[in-house]
């Protein structure tokens, strides 16, 4: 069957649309993967050669699936002449081949944010400054936000409105560490992950030759997500498309969600302006959803005022009613949502897979994982460690690193004394010394000990020399033979796999396993590679580099229960998900009360919570829960409020059984309450009215009337007073105890009893 006849109306014209400038509105589930992979494929179909085409998506994952789809309808030559992936994947490439103009070694290294905030850390150090004021992960945030907003060292510290921002924020010294980082990533021919946009930008800036050579290249520019893009990716594709403005962005602003990132909504919302020509099609068909979850997230949406009007609909089974569950803790709830899962799992037969259980922090994961432990669930934490961050991977990776940039600072401070060869830290800060007081990287200094004298003990300076003469021989092999070959000779050589092996504990025997793992992982891409060409060494570091969360999935986590955070979970789905901890200044974060954009990005967020689930949907809340060390009480998120009461149904985990909203109106709501939904504090005060208002030792119900000043005794801290009340009635006291001093107590689990 012809490919286009898959397609519905609205994503055939979408597809076949393809000259000048397009926009795709794509709501949830509405199939806009299909329509960019098809509209590649039809492009080729009429003629348009693969390597005039670019285009860009967040993930090498997606990237890879869809070239996948496009050479099964186009053959595999032909696809393999398309330039498609990430925009830093891409964009390095493009780095790598003009890194001449750049004043760069064309295999330059790429850091992680590890190894930013590792040269940071060394930066702020050599400075003297505090490292609780400056702290490493701020200042890194600080430098990327700069990057991304095509600011530069010297640029940020001419720019007053910032400096004195930062001079405002206790840390006037910012500009300077910026200043070392530019310096010491260029002397290291190292990138980090903004650089690679920052630098095309300034590559196409500073060499028009380059910007024409690429414009006229790629004749069309497809860009997937193009809601998270950031303005140094908007100005990258603008400048491309500016020639030929075949340009077709595909997005769903309903799902900006990483403003944190420096994604800017404003790029989709604003495309008109930038094309006044610029043809629109909307994908309003969910194929995903069951019709409840469909329109219970329209009408969450609905309450955003800076959106791009669409009616998401499905024709898809109603399904059910999307369940509201209150637990008393943060841990009753994980373990009544483990419960849910276990109960749906043996009922539905459905594979763990199936589930997800989605959270605004990872803070939140702790009571799943002990309650799915409990009972014996396989699980996965998404985005948790990735595999190219345990250590041991990172050290032998950092003997690549060094072996393709010898010039790479970071991965020559982490394997220049690993395995242990007698090395130690004053050795080694007297070559960070040495290398700064001649201005030069520190492999020079160890390449040339002569010249660059640093006053080394004889016997260090004999390990350094076997060191440097190591590192020499693998480059001499670095272009020679294919990667694994070379992987395997260093990882035996440099002494890692005797030291895992070695090491017969649990976790040492895990540790070699990795190892083997990562060794196996090249093998395979080397056997990847086109007949006739060997793959170095060097090609899998670039790709290793530029892997996401979202490429680090192993066979051993398929079948196994997702926890995630929502942010994460963008551009997936799950039969059943679990959306958790519900509650005011958590879900929506505290954090994001300050203006009506920061709570329009809270709700996009739930927003794209909730249309992960394909058949049912969950969502709890606690109404008290741990956080920051402190016990606090819960009101339940506004969001849940904002449903329409017709696609909800309150589950009460204690009787198994559930009741409409409508019948209860949502447990009356509390009434005119533009926060809390179930009357809680309702019925506390109905209660309050048939107690006697002198206050009786014993029951909880009596605390309701206890005042500042009343004596009171605790089982564990002993006799105290009530020196401050919280709530009305009270929900929270803080009691002075002669014992312990002060003690914040929720009443409703304090058993305290009243003295007088």
């Amino acid at each position: 069957m012809n490919y286009l006849e898959t397609l519905n109306p609205q994503q055939l014209e979408a597809v076949k649309n393809t000259e000048g400038p397009s926009m795709v509105i794509a709501g949830a589930g509405s199939g806009k993967t299909r329509v960019l992979t098809y509209r590649i494929a039809y492009l080729i179909e009429k003629g348009v050669d693969p390597f005039n085409i670019l285009a860009l998506t967040f993930t090498n994952k997606a990237a890879k699936e869809m070239k996948i789809r496009i050479a099964e309808i186009i053959g595999e030559s032909e696809a393999k002449n398309l330039t498609m992936g990430t925009f830093h994947s891409v964009f390095a490439r493009i780095l790598r081949h003009h890194s001449d103009k750049m004043g760069y070694p064309s295999n330059f290294t790429i850091y992680d944010t590890q190894d930013s905030r590792s040269l940071l850390r060394t930066i702020i150090k050599e400075l003297k400054l505090d490292d609780k004021t400056y702290k490493p992960n701020l200042v890194h945030g600080r430098i990327s936000s700069a990057k991304n907003n095509l600011i530069s060292a010297a640029g940020y510290e001419a720019n007053t409105d910032i400096v004195a921002e930062d001079r405002m924020s206790g840390k006037p010294r910012l500009f300077e560490i910026y200043k070392a980082y530019e310096k010491r990533c260029f002397k290291a021919g190292a990138m980090d992950f903004d650089d690679l946009l920052y630098k095309t930008n300034v590559l196409m800036r500073d060499h028009p030759d380059v910007l024409h050579f690429y414009q006229h290249r790629f004749k069309y520019i497809l860009v997937d997500e193009y809601q998270d893009t950031n303005y140094s990716q908007y100005l990258i594709v603008k400048k491309l498309a500016d020639v030929f403005h075949n340009i077709c962005v595909v997005g769903d602003d309903a799902q900006s969600i990483y403003s944190f990132r420096g994604a800017n909504i404003e790029n989709i919302l604003n495309f008109k302006k930038d094309y006044s020509d610029a043809k629109t099609f909307k994908l309003e068909q969910n194929y995903r959803s069951t019709q409840t979850i469909v329109n219970a997230a329209n009408s969450i949406i609905a309450k955003n005022q800076e959106q791009i009007q669409k009616n998401v609909w499905t024709s898809n089974d109603e399904g059910n009613k999307i369940k509201v569950i209150r637990t008393l803790t943060d841990n009753e709830e994980g373990k009544v949502v483990t419960n849910m899962i276990f109960d749906t799992k043996m009922n539905e037969q459905a594979a763990h897979s199936d589930f997800a259980i989605l959270y605004r922090t990872n803070a939140q994961s702790r009571s799943f994982e002990e309650a799915l432990r409990k009972l014996n669930l396989p699980y996965k934490i998404y985005g948790g460690l990735s595999f190219y961050q345990r250590k041991e991977i990172k050290d032998l990776l950092g003997y690549f690193r060094l072996t393709a940039n010898p010039q790479d600072e970071e991965a020559l401070k982490r394997v220049i004394n690993y395995p242990k060869r007698g090395i130690g830290k004053t050795s080694i800060e007297k070559i960070i010394v040495a290398a700064n007081h001649y201005d030069i990287g520190l492999w020079d200094v160890l390449s040339d000990p002569v010249k660059y004298p640093c006053g080394l003990a004889g016997a260090t300076q004999n390990k350094i020399n076997a060191f440097v003469t190591a590192i020499k021989s693998y480059r001499v092999e670095l272009e020679k033979i294919d990667g694994y070959e070379l992987a395997q000779t260093i990882a035996k050589s440099s002494g890692i796999l005797k030291e895992l092996y070695d090491d017969k504990s649990p976790e040492g025997v895990s540790r070699y396993e990795n190892i083997q793992a990562l060794l196996a992982g090249i093998k395979e891409f080397t056997e990847s590679t086109a007949e006739g060409e060997t793959a170095f060494l060097s090609d899998f570091m670039v790709d290793v580099a530029l892997l996401t969360d979202a490429d680090d999935e192993k066979d051993e986590d398929k079948d196994k229960i997702t926890l995630m955070t929502i942010h994460a979970s963008k551009g997936l789905e799950f039969p059943y998900v679990h959306i958790v901890g519900l509650e005011e200044n958590l879900f929506p974060s505290q954090m994001a009360l300050n203006s009506r954009s920061e709570l329009e990005e809270e709700r996009r967020l739930f927003y794209v919570a909730l249309t992960r689930a394909e058949k049912k949907a969950t969502l709890s809340y606690a109404t008290s829960r741990y956080r920051w060390g402190n016990l606090i009480t819960s009101e339940p998120s506004r969001f849940i409020e904002e449903i329409d009461t017709e696609f909800l149904e309150v589950a009460n985990p204690s009787r198994g059984g559930g009741r409409s909203l409508n019948q209860v109106n949502l447990e009356k709501r509390v009434a005119k309450s533009s926060k809390t939904i179930f009357s809680d504090k309702a019925r506390k005060l109905k209660k309050v009215s048939s107690v006697d208002t002198k206050p009786k030792s014993g029951t909880a119900a009596n605390l309701l009337n206890l005042k500042v000043g009343y004596n009171v005794i605790h089982e564990k801290f002993g006799k105290g007073k009530v020196i401050g009340l919280e709530g009305t009635p009270p929900e929270k006291a803080t009691v002075f105890f002669p014992k312990v001093g002060n003690k914040q107590l929720l009443l409703k689990f304090a058993r305290l009893e009243v003295l007088s």
